[in-house]
């Protein structure tokens, strides 16, 4: 981990520590990333950090979706069949349940987001495919 990098890209720091190297869920990741749960009593809120190049593969939040609270650095998040929308600090994404998307790191950036599991009876995550390497090269 490039430390000094990754501050500067954060804008200075992480509002929140990234805590530990995300092992449980590092199959479903192209890289280096980090998770700190804040809570998960009521709302799951969860602080994601991910190293440049980083992604994590299609998934899909079923029943009570997903929201993004972008905290730092500069990434991307993708539904499946439309455009990359480039995410930097202060950006929300709003996922609605049953939407096949992905997000994560920009080539040159650490990113960093809070995601909120949106709370419904029944709620499951499923994990999917990765966005090929060509079509994410490909983003600017």
């Amino acid at each position: 981990m490039d430390l000094e990098q990754m501050k500067k890209d954060l804008g200075g720091g992480a509002i929140f520590p990234i805590g530990e190297e995300n092992r449980a869920y590092a199959q479903y990741f192209t890289g280096e990333c980090y998770l700190n749960m804040l809570t998960t009593t009521g709302v799951g809120i969860g602080v994601v950090t991910f190293a440049p190049k980083t992604i994590n593969a299609y998934h899909i939040h079923h029943k009570g979706g997903q929201i993004l609270l972008v905290t730092g650095g500069r990434g991307w998040y993708q539904e499946e069949g439309q455009p990359a929308r480039e995410l930097r600090a202060g950006d929300v994404v709003n996922i609605p349940p049953e939407v096949r998307h992905w997000h994560g790191a920009a080539k040159d950036s650490w990113f960093q987001h809070l995601a909120v599991e949106v709370p419904a009876k029944g709620a499951s995550n499923e994990w999917l495919s990765f966005l090929s390497r060509e079509e994410y090269d490909k983003l600017d």
